[in-house]
């Protein structure tokens, strides 16, 4: 086995995004993991993120960061403000003590937000009906655009100060800023809507402003669609001109992604729909039942396969210069080497840093050459119980064994 890691070893040299070295090319992504209950950071998140640091991934990314309290899908998701500020800083100080380094994925749900969890009306491009939570968003004004605005700038400048390495822009998955992307969700008739150009203007404007607060240098990362998955929704084509956009408007690296999270939500992941237990960690038994009788027609099945975003994304990669990291079905030291490689900077990886936290170290090690993550997704579930966790593990989600990276991959 030491002889795959020989072999292998690039993966594992540092890379930089923006002005940020990373000690190797494996980030952990921002993967939701229910652990902020009242929308304030708990001893469990941090603990995550330590041992994902702890077992070699260059960085870990804190996953979902609402810039307001009305941005927010549920209750238990992480909203910046001042009061969260110290317990982030003990956050960011347990990765940096393991020698990783960690950033923090902002966004804005728009019309997938949850009046019952925040207490606000959800917003929206356009007054487009959300079948995942039966209502009608209030259409957003210019004035709210701005306001909006604003809180992504002031929500990177607190992150910055608590000493996150870097920010995640959430662009994707049929959250606000996809929203004005989607033709399928943003039928405005004003200069945010219509045309590619229009649409883009409120999520370049939150790009750009975010750049201007943090400064040059510091990484900003990008998450965007390269599909929604849905008829009449965003493709490949428009996404390689986002992609422009976001690189001339100051993003550091691009995380193409998929799916919109109100109509193709397991498009992302692929795999197995655990429809089940999804059903048993709902509170209410009217969402138990609608979840029950009509799951399969909200959560449809995508079949999983490796590296199942390349080849869209490869077009994304040819289109810019900065760094674009490959997200999608990276589970094995074969897969790496793929995306290296293809001129992939860096990869994301999720399931299988959820399934054992310590498989970057194993890699580095030559001790295994794949994970045994079966994409079963039974962890979506988990998100809604208490904390994201793999139920195939009986050792539990926090998985501390291993020595880590040697002196000269911290260095």
């Amino acid at each position: 086995m030491a002889q795959a890691a020989v072999e292998t070893r690039k993966i594992f040299t540092s890379g930089k995004i923006g002005n940020l070295q990373l000690r190797n090319r494996v980030i952990r992504a921002g993967c939701f993991e229910g652990m902020c209950q009242e929308g304030s950071c708990s001893d469990l998140l941090v603990e995550h993120h330590r041992a994902v640091a702890r077992g070699g991934a260059a960085m870990t990314t804190v996953a979902y960061c609402s810039v307001t309290q009305e941005g927010r899908a549920y209750g238990h998701e992480l909203w910046m403000r001042e009061e969260v500020l110290p317990e982030l800083k003990r956050l960011t100080d347990a990765v940096h003590r393991e020698g990783a380094a960690v950033s923090i994925q902002l966004g804005h749900c728009g019309y997938f937000a949850s009046k019952a969890d925040t207490g606000y009306q959800p917003l929206g491009a356009s007054r487009k009906f959300n079948l995942f939570r039966l209502s009608f968003p209030q259409v957003m004004t210019r004035e709210k655009i701005d306001a909006v605005t604003g809180q992504f700038a002031s929500a990177a400048v607190m992150a910055q100060r608590v000493g996150f390495d870097a920010i995640e822009v959430h662009s994707g998955h049929g959250y606000l800023l996809s929203q004005f992307l989607s033709p399928y969700t943003n039928k405005r008739k004003d200069i945010y809507g219509g045309s590619l150009e229009n649409r883009m203007r409120f999520p370049a404007m939150v790009v750009r402003r975010v750049r201007e607060a943090v400064g040059p240098g510091y990484p900003i990362l990008v998450k965007m669609n390269i599909t929604d998955g849905i008829k009449g929704g965003l493709e490949i084509e428009d996404a390689v001109a986002i992609a422009r956009c976001f690189e001339a408007e100051g993003a550091s690296a691009l995380v193409p992604s998929c799916g919109f999270t109100a109509k193709t939500p397991l498009m992302m992941l692929r795999g197995n729909v655990p429809t089940m237990e999804m059903v048993a960690v709902q509170k209410s038994w009217l969402k138990k039942i609608g979840l029950f009788l009509f799951g399969r027609l909200m959560v449809q099945q995508y079949r999983y396969q490796d590296l199942f975003l390349i080849q869209d994304a490869l077009k994304i990669l040819r289109a810019v210069k900065i760094p674009v990291v490959l997200i999608g079905g990276v589970c094995s030291m074969e897969n790496l080497e793929t995306a290296m490689n293809a001129g992939f900077e860096f990869v994301e990886i999720g399931r299988a840093i959820i399934k054992d936290p310590d498989i970057v170290n194993k890699w580095y090690r030559g001790e295994t050459i794949a994970s045994n993550c079966d994409h079963c997704n039974r962890c979506i579930a988990e998100m809604d119980r208490g904390g994201v966790n793999c139920v195939s593990n009986t050792i539990g989600p926090l998985i501390t064994k291993g020595k880590g990276f040697g002196p000269e991959y911290r260095a």
